[in-house]
């Protein structure tokens, strides 16, 4: 977290000499104000324009999250993406968590280099940033494409067995974040949270998180966004139970199921031969 912990950052600086680092601020929302990072004088030069991180003149800067950037991500096509996955917490404690089977990997327009960091074309997969670039063409392609169609390129290239070990991973991420802040969060039963995970997958296809988004973008850009959007929302809705429709034991409520409920839940092996429903419909 910088400027707050400039002096860490400068050691892991010094420690993974010739790594890039990719800056992010706290609170902002489609790629806006990130950039990235390759050498010491960047950010000695950052910090001195913000003051060291002390507020002048009545101007509050920002927070910012620095990150080790992946340089060798998987590629499809020689693109870049990230995976956008929706999670519901119903409950911290004990915690409660629904993941949605669906959900969507989002490309560059630009194939990949590890050259030219500062375009943002080839190194930020955010959608609103990507539809800027002269070369894309929403009649052509909308930059996304499902997860069946993510694992159908996969299996076939890695075979089934490093492709489960790769969606299993993803779902063991998003328990072990939720579990690993689950002492610290504010638990109410009246309420519940909707989480927007980023997952990136390098390419010895291990999986790495991202972020995590607790205000997701709802936003569609397609025909075939809006509808899994909504149908996600709805299901959403039905895990919440106003109505109190459910039983309250339900393993799997739409297209969400219950991954963990004061320990992992594992799917029902007749309905699923994997560890994970993730990416299946």
């Amino acid at each position: 977290m910088l400027p707050a912990d400039y002096g860490l950052f400068v050691e892991e600086f010094k420690l993974h000499a010739g790594a890039i680092w990719i800056m992010k601020p706290i609170g902002r929302a489609q790629g806006k104000g990130i950039w990235i990072a390759s050498k010491p004088s960047q950010i000695e030069q950052w910090m001195k324009e913000r003051g060291m991180g002390k507020a002048e003149n009545n101007v509050c800067y920002e927070n910012f999250v620095a990150q080790r950037y992946l340089e060798d991500p998987y590629l499809v096509g020689g693109k870049k993406f990230d995976m956008r996955i929706y999670a519901v917490c119903l409950s911290y404690n004990p915690l409660r968590v629904y993941l949605y089977r669906e959900g969507f990997a989002r490309f560059t327009a630009t194939r990949y280099s590890k050259e030219d960091f500062d375009n943002p074309m080839v190194h930020l997969t955010n959608h609103a940033i990507q539809k800027k670039d002269d070369a894309y063409d929403a009649s052509v392609s909308d930059l996304k494409w499902s997860f069946p169609s993510l694992k159908r390129y996969m299996l076939p290239k890695h075979g089934p067995a490093a492709t489960t070990e790769c969606w299993a991973g993803i779902h063991n991420i998003i328990t072990g974040s939720l579990k690993a802040v689950q002492g610290v969060m504010i638990n109410d039963k009246h309420c519940f949270e909707m989480y927007g995970y980023d997952i990136l997958i390098d390419d010895n296809l291990k999986p790495w998180l991202i972020e995590v988004n607790a205000s997701p973008s709802l936003s569609a850009n397609t025909k075939e966004d809006y509808q899994l959007k909504c149908d996600m929302l709805h299901d959403c809705l039905d895990i919440v139970d106003v109505e109190a429709r459910l039983r309250g034991d339900e393993r799997s409520v739409g297209g969400f199921d219950l991954v963990y409920d004061g320990g992992v839940v594992e799917p029902d092996p007749q309905d699923c031969p994997w560890s994970t429903r993730l990416g299946t419909k």
